[in-house]
């Protein structure tokens, strides 16, 4: 990455610690073991480039209200899942860096956990049609099947990757990845509501959507999102990590 890449980042991971203490207010809390999540963010880069943010129901305890990407924790059904195409050796190899376990297999289920997530909380299958009939490794994957969509790992980017700081009482290892809205193979109506996890979906230019009510290491994503996408959006570009080190939060590459 150019050193003008390096210092956005730098400013970017400044602005994140600045507001992560204006936004931590919860009390501290025995140490909590991050669980394995990821999020998924949907490019429409017809134009300008846009993307696809929900908002949380108020009643949820875990951020009320805010605006995020679709995604949740993996699940260990998402591994057993049948796909058009793998994930490409270079997002394979990040996803196992600095792991206690490395593993092709999870690092599979994770790209498979994004995509699930993506699904169930907006309805929006990434992938593409199939031919032949698809099999489910169980329900939460059954209306890909029956749509006969199977997910695009090759199409997925691996663009960030954050542990929530200690003292919560949820905390994730999240993997953010990104995908071009030309792999959405089938939409399902209904399923984003007044009364379900995201109660509305907006897509909106990069730019306007980091005003929205998000948390910091949204906006924080969003921003390293628009670099990458000025640098070319390859696979080989490196991916930020934001994680605790030495009780200071910090930003490293993969």
């Amino acid at each position: 990455m150019s050193d003008s890449a390096n210092d956005a980042g730098s400013d970017i991971a400044e602005r994140l610690v600045e507001g992560l203490r204006k936004l931590d207010h919860a009390r501290e809390a025995p140490t909590v073991r991050p669980r394995d999540a990821a999020t998924m963010i949907i490019i429409d880069r017809a134009g300008p480039p846009k993307v696809l943010l929900g908002r949380r129901h108020d009643g949820h305890k875990f951020m009320p209200g805010k605006f995020v990407f679709p995604g949740g924790r993996l699940e260990p059904l998402d591994r057993r899942m049948t796909a058009a195409s793998e994930v490409v050796p270079q997002v394979e190899a990040q996803l196992m860096k600095l792991v206690q376990r490395p593993s092709r297999d999870k690092a599979r289920g994770l790209v498979l956990a994004a995509i699930r997530e993506t699904f169930e909380e907006t309805g929006i299958m990434i992938g593409a049609k199939s031919t032949t009939p698809v099999r489910s490794p169980g329900s939460p994957w059954d209306g890909f099947t029956q749509a006969g969509v199977v997910p695009d790992l090759a199409a997925v980017h691996f663009v960030a990757r954050a542990i929530t700081p200690p003292g919560r009482t949820k905390r994730f290892d999240t993997r953010f990845f990104a995908v071009d809205a030309t792999t959405i193979a089938a939409r399902q109506d209904g399923v984003v509501g007044p009364d379900t996890e995201l109660t509305e979906l907006v897509w909106l230019p990069i730019g306007e959507a980091s005003r929205l009510d998000m948390p910091a290491i949204t906006t924080a994503v969003l921003e390293e999102l628009t670099a990458r996408i000025a640098a070319g959006f390859s696979h080989d570009l490196p991916v930020p990590f934001y994680k605790m080190v030495n009780r200071r939060r910090a930003r490293e590459l993969l």
